[in-house]
This record gives structure tokens, sequence and C-alpha cells, in this order.
């Protein structure tokens, strides 16, 4: 047998062994501010959905065309504004 598709093997075993220890270890736990955090990393790392995107995507116009923007110049002078403080 292929000593690359043994080491792959291992490494799938290994990982789904990690996923099913934490797992159970989430099934487990009590204390509901880990499980708060838990929440917020997951939200955090969540792919985006195409809906999501679709809503930032409107949310993104409504605000431009409520004037709520800044264009590249004005965050250059910004910028150069910093330098000069």
């Amino acid at each position: 047998m292929n000593p690359l598709y043994l080491q792959k093997e291992l490494v799938m075993k290994t990982t789904q062994a990690k996923k099913l220890e934490l797992l159970e270890w989430l099934a487990s736990l009590q204390d509901s501010s880990v499980i708060d955090e838990l929440v917020k990393w997951k939200e955090k790392h969540q792919e985006i959905t195409d809906d999501h995107y679709d809503i930032e995507i409107e949310e993104a116009d409504a605000r431009i065309e409520a004037g709520n923007y800044k264009t590249h110049e004005d965050a250059i002078k910004e910028i150069r504004s910093w330098r000069e403080k």
C-alpha cells in the first residue's frame, strides 16, 4: 500500500477522533459563558451564505444612497491629516 495513502488515512482518523472528542466535551459542557463564547466564535468564523451576502450588499447600497460613505480621496485626506497632528 502507498505510504502517502496510509499517512492520509491516519490524518483523517486523527481528525475524526479529535472532532469526536470535541463533540463529547461540548455535549458535557455546563458553563454557559464558555458556550456563549463558542457560539460567538462559530458565528465569526462561519462562512457567509448567499442570502446573507445579498443582505449585506443591500445594506451597503442603502448607506451609499443615504450619503453615508467616504470616497477614496476623502480617506486619503483623512489619513494625511493624521500625520499633521
